[in-house]
């Protein structure tokens, strides 16, 4: 018998082995228009691959029923992610009438159908109930923990636990189409809301139940989804030209007043110094953005004596 050639054979196998990912510092805001079916952490480690970013991250995730803008933060961008996640979000939404769902949207088992009988004048006045300030249950198919626990796991095992209403605002709540038992709406409503929540409590109302079955959103804070790029269009251009796709960080902190320092309070700042501004020059209070020149140095807190404390800085 002739022997095994193990070391060509272990030769050969190193030489066809994909060569090793080498991540690098990138800082950006990729904003993401996200395929239906996908979650947000897939999402996510598919474009952080395509930049070759060593350090990625979301500003809240959409379920991967869901379409439409996730901004994803690479590098010092990161810092800033949370500022975004106390923004409103716009989203349109289709709602299908006449059936209930364990999840609340198309992805669940149907678990009860009821005659839809409604008139469009019902249509308009159930949705008017919920314009404003309004408390939602937070949903069983959710990320909310309870002793450390999802719920959806809860959920998945047939338990269901009593949840605390909250406090939501839908700013806006306008009727796009209506056709038959179907319905689609564009929705303005404060951190905290869940649409498919929102579906069901219209369905409810209007005495036949109802659930989500699409949801696309499209604005975050000032973000808005007509900005943003999929995985097919970031996948078709030149690893090394795709930078061009991304927005500042300072794109998730438009929302924020800004501060301009001199060279001197900049130095300070950067530093991690409190620096004094003049209040009437500045004209602001609270959290701001805070730039040397054009440079991002990164979020200060601004008191009414006009002493700015660094909050996050941007690393040089």
């Amino acid at each position: 018998m002739q022997a095994t050639p193990v070391r060509a054979s272990a030769e050969l196998t190193a030489a066809t082995q994909a060569p090793r990912k080498v991540w690098r510092r990138v800082d950006g805001v990729l904003l993401l228009d996200k395929p239906k079916g996908m979650t947000s952490n897939a999402a996510l480690q598919k474009a952080r691959r395509y930049f070759s970013a060593a350090k990625a991250g979301h500003t809240g995730t959409l379920d991967p029923m869901a379409t439409g803008l996730l901004p994803l933060c690479f590098g010092e961008a990161t810092k800033f992610s949370a500022d975004l996640l106390d923004a409103d979000k716009s989203y349109e939404a289709d709602i299908l009438f006449g059936a209930t769902t364990d999840t609340g949207d198309a992805d669940g088992v149907v678990v009860k159908c009821r005659p839809v009988t409604f008139s469009a004048a019902d249509l308009v006045t159930a949705l008017a109930a919920f314009r404003g300030p309004i408390m939602q249950v937070p949903p069983m198919y959710s990320a909310l923990k309870r002793d450390g626990r999802p719920l959806y796991e809860l959920a998945r095992q047939g338990v269901e636990v009593e949840r605390t209403p909250r406090a939501v605002t839908i700013h806006e709540l306008t009727l796009l189409s209506w056709e038959g038992e179907r319905c689609r709406v564009r929705v303005r409503c404060s951190k905290g809301t869940y649409i498919r929540t929102l579906a069901e409590d219209i369905g409810e109302r209007l005495g036949c139940g109802a659930h989500l079955v699409a949801l696309r959103r499209i604005r975050v804070g000032d973000l808005d989804v007509a900005m943003a790029v999929t995985l097919e269009q970031i996948e078709a251009i030149a690893e090394e030209a795709r930078a061009a796709v991304l927005q500042s960080p300072d794109a998730l902190l438009q929302s924020l007043p800004e501060i301009v320092l001199s060279e001197d309070q900049a130095r300070r700042f950067a530093h991690g110094n409190p620096v004094t501004v003049g209040v009437a020059d500045a004209g602001v209070s609270g959290k701001c953005r805070v730039y040397a020149g054009a440079v991002l140095l990164g979020v200060g807190d601004l008191d009414d004596d006009g002493r700015l404390a660094p909050r996050r800085l941007v690393a040089a």
